[in-house]
């Protein structure tokens, strides 16, 4: 064979590195070990995770932080299966992603070959491209192909089948057809007449509100954001993911006053957010039956969903923020800060705000989340990255813990998906440790959606990645049993028809995990103990660690205190 021969997994590792990509994590076997040993030779980055759904989640979440997607790498059959949640999750986050999964010999298919399934099938219900090259002189023009669908238009996952026969098999270097990295997305711009009468609205509004999702935050646009805001004195609510777009310590922040800034609303700017379940549709009774909706929006698909627009902003989230900043520097305006609907604002703020306060210095013990999130609150790291899950643990931490800096929460997202965290955690230390070193990462974590993933904490120790990890743990999902209630529940007969479902296992020591892989475990059942292990552990910028915090089982939100703290405002 004249020339250098390659092998189909030197081939896959290359035409990944011509396309930028930086990371990959996978769990390897039969018939992809050679791919992720091939990636390492390139120079990309290998993490071996144990499980492949959090490794699926931890490369989404490289997509989100960097905007070139990370690589998840599995086996096949089961290997793949064990992907959908990620790939699932990634495509309705908005997050670019690339699954290269092995599938059976093609020479064996049909026979019942070794976890033989349709995959490329499969995935076309959870991805944006499914696809098996033809052979191996076409695998860089498919990945290139795969790599600028996941990132242009609406990002989201993409899925690249390789039958095992390909991994090994050679192929004349000289036969293949390489291609050049992508371009970055092209960036559009709205038309000069939506983003005219769009700003005619927004001066005719007497209660406007600007929600910024997190579309916005991946589109970069923090800057011409925080301008808008400033120059037009609006109000403005911050999607989950969006916190730290502008700093939720800005005065127009009205995160404290959700449920009112939304229902009361005369005109809403939507920056890079869907009216979906988290913003309840943009439907009465939460919102007034004529408000006034500006969708601005990468998505054609999406404008005009649930709500009919007043004005349509297709585009870039950055650069149509920035035509807007034109139009109105032309229009001298500025929304009054003395209006009736800026004192409505501020008096809900200011009510609820005491309220959670009062919450928080509680002294009674067993602690409540509002005490745990208070003491979290002052002692970790203002530009650490948060990565967030639970039911309550997510919900009140939300409201708990400010961002200062956008795409730095991580949390269930637009799926609402649990198990999510110590992926996204291992993905964020990785992105960090490259690209910012020194800063930390926090994942804070129910005790139940840690038990999703929890074996990552070895994944963790591994590479030396120091995430600090906090169970917030109430014995239960939502809420749990305290020891002896649990002791008196068994009595009654077998757990499995007496126990309560939400129930786990009471005061359950997962700080040992940490601690068995040579991480620091911490149990914390008092705000001293808290305080002490908070400060350790922040501390010490080697060496990972998990706090244990012992909460009230019974602690919940304060629904009727705190209207805007409900499951559906994730």
């Amino acid at each position: 064979m004249e020339g250098e021969a390659l092998s189909g997994a030197q081939l896959i590792a290359q035409a990944l590195r011509a396309q930028n990509i930086e990371y990959m994590f996978g769990i390897v076997g039969i018939p992809v070990t050679e791919i992720a040993i091939a990636a390492q030779a390139v120079g990309i980055k290998y993490v071996g995770m144990r499980n492949e759904q959090a490794a699926c989640y931890a490369a989404s979440a490289v997509g989100y932080l960097t905007g070139r997607p990370g690589v998840c790498l599995v086996v096949s059959g089961p290997g793949f299966l064990h992907t959908l949640g990620g790939m699932a999750n990634a495509t309705i986050n908005c997050w670019p992603l690339i699954v290269i999964g092995g599938s059976s010999d093609r020479n064996q298919e049909t026979m019942g070959a070794f976890q033989e399934f349709p995959q490329v099938e499969a995935g076309r219900l959870y991805n944006k491209l499914s696809v098996r090259p033809s052979s191996l002189e076409v695998i860089p023009a498919v990945i290139e192909k795969a790599v600028r669908t996941s990132m242009y238009g609406r990002p989201g996952s993409c899925y690249i089948d390789i039958p095992g026969d390909f991994v090994t098999l050679q192929v004349n270097k000289s036969s293949v057809k390489y291609i050049e990295c992508c371009l970055p997305p092209p960036i559009s711009m709205a038309e000069h007449s939506a983003v005219s009468r769009a700003a005619s609205v927004i001066v005719l509004s007497k209660q406007p509100l600007l929600i910024i999702g997190k579309g916005a935050a991946y589109s970069h646009a923090e800057n011409n954001i925080r301008k808008l805001v400033d120059l037009c004195g609006l109000p403005f609510l911050p999607t989950p993911m969006a916190k730290g777009v502008v700093p939720d310590n800005h005065p127009n922040c009205v995160a404290a006053a959700r449920s009112t800034a939304l229902q009361h609303a005369d005109v809403i700017i939507l920056l890079g957010a869907r009216l979906n379940w988290i913003l309840h549709f943009g439907l009465p009774p939460r919102y007034q039956q004529d408000v006034k909706v500006i969708q601005i929006d990468i998505c054609a698909e999406e404008l005009g969903n649930n709500v009919r627009p007043a004005a349509t902003l297709l585009g870039d989230i950055n650069a149509v923020t920035e035509q807007l900043l034109e139009e109105f520097k032309k229009r001298s305006w500025k929304y009054p800060s003395n209006s009736e609907w800026w004192q409505k604002l501020r008096g809900k703020i200011k009510n609820n705000e005491e309220r959670s306060k009062g919450l928080a210095l509680q002294k009674s013990l067993p602690m409540n989340y509002y005490t745990v999130f208070h003491h979290i609150r002052e002692l970790i790291p203002k530009d650490c990255i948060l990565v967030s899950e639970g039911a309550n643990t997510m919900d009140i931490g939300r409201t708990m813990l400010p961002n200062f800096y956008p795409r730095q929460r991580l949390d269930a997202g637009t799926f609402g998906t649990m198990g999510v965290g110590l992926g996204f955690a291992i993905a964020a230390a990785m992105v960090a440790r490259d690209h910012t070193p020194g800063r930390r990462v926090v994942c804070i974590e129910g005790d139940s959606a840690f038990g999703f993933s929890g074996m990552e904490v070895e994944t963790i120790c591994r590479y030396n990645l120091p995430i600090l990890i906090i169970v917030v743990n109430n014995n239960g999902i939502y809420t749990g049993l305290d020891a002896n209630s649990w002791k008196q529940m068994l009595k009654s007969g077998d757990p499995a028809t007496c126990v309560p479902p939400v129930s786990l296992l009471p005061n359950a020591h997962y700080e040992k995990i940490m601690s068995a892989f040579g991480g620091k475990g911490y149990f914390v059942e008092t705000p001293e103990e808290l305080q002490n292990a908070l400060k350790a552990s922040v501390t010490d910028e080697q060496t990972p660690s998990l706090i244990n915090v012992m909460i009230d089982p019974q602690s919940e939100r304060k629904k009727q205190e705190f209207p805007w703290l409900t499951r559906s405002n994730l």
